[in-house]
């Protein structure tokens, strides 16, 4: 399969790059510094920026699907997700790509989510209420689309080694879960791509 990643040099995109070159695919990554990624069998990278509309339309022309690893990147981008949804759902309808997953942040929908404390649901979002605003406005661009969209709402990442034993639930994040390894939220993307799963719905993962 042709694959297109945005974010591939984060840390949760290194990941999906290693596991989907693993798997056979095909894949082009946008990225500010191509040389972030180096050189690998299978892998193509374009220069580009997210925010870029023409760099995005490039990259997923040709894609069988699109993959969005990409993350807040604090004051200097704080519409990054945002502007990357518009390009992303503006390429992928005029090159007639239909299957898109991107990575989000359960962190986001805390104030909804009926297990969550009410502590928390009272600071967490103050804290990150920048950041948490992109990542909702992303992800209703996404979902006005009529792309096969899934949102992998990632709870508290951490950088361990992946185990697969993670739960899934609609929406909001497992009870008593709270933290994901960033290497099997990849595995959990490729997993929704080779299966056609969850589509259009948000699945939230956590330990």
């Amino acid at each position: 399969m042709r694959l297109a990643v945005l974010g591939g040099s984060g840390r949760i995109g290194q990941h999906i790059l290693a596991a989907a070159l693993e798997s056979g695919h095909q894949v082009c990554a946008l990225a500010r510094r191509p040389e972030a990624l180096g050189a690998a069998s299978g892998l193509t990278v374009i220069r580009g920026d997210a925010t870029d509309g023409r760099a995005v339309a490039d990259l997923v022309a040709d894609a069988d699907a699109v993959l969005s690893a990409l993350g807040p990147r604090g004051p200097k981008t704080p519409a990054l997700l945002a502007s990357a949804g518009r390009n992303i759902v503006a390429g992928m309808s005029k090159a007639g790509v239909g299957r898109l997953i991107c990575v989000s942040a359960a962190g986001a929908f805390i104030r909804t989510d009926p297990d969550s404390a009410v502590l928390v649901k009272l600071i967490l979002p103050t804290v990150l209420a920048k950041p948490f605003a992109d990542v909702r406005e992303m992800e209703e661009i996404v979902a006005g689309s009529d792309l096969d969209w899934t949102m992998v709402r990632a709870t508290r990442l951490i950088d361990t080694q992946p185990t697969g034993q993670y739960r899934v639930r609609p929406d909001y994040p497992p009870p008593g879960g709270w933290k994901i390894a960033r290497a099997d939220v990849a595995r959990f993307v490729l997993a929704c791509l080779a299966e056609r799963s969850w589509i259009r719905e948000h699945p939230a993962l956590a330990y």
